[in-house]
């Protein structure tokens, strides 16, 4: 299992910003690997957003971002914000309090 993390830095219009994820967001839950997704908004600072998606591993994202579909859907994303993308893996993890 793998954890995608992009942290995007808003310089566009964030409603259509948002709109653009949730296509995005729409089509990878579709695709064949994916776990589940958060959404996060930074507190500090409302323009900065982090995707955290779940895959059961590299080569299942590698597939979903490679498709000419999220190709075509990723484009719209360029003009509105600055993506830094990375493939983490888990080193530790506890269960969460309750």
């Amino acid at each position: 299992m793998v954890t995608f993390v992009n942290k995007l830095t808003v310089h566009g219009d964030i409603d259509e910003f948002l709109a653009v994820k949730d296509r995005l967001t729409a089509y990878m839950s579709n695709q064949p690997g994916y776990l589940g997704h958060e959404a996060l908004r930074s507190l500090g600072d409302e323009r900065v957003f982090l995707e955290l998606a779940v895959w059961e591993d590299p080569a299942a994202h590698q597939r979903a971002v490679r498709s000419e579909e999220f190709q075509a859907l990723v484009k719209d994303l360029g003009p509105l914000a600055t993506p830094e993308p990375g493939l983490y893996e888990t080193v530790e993890a506890a269960p969460r309090a309750r």
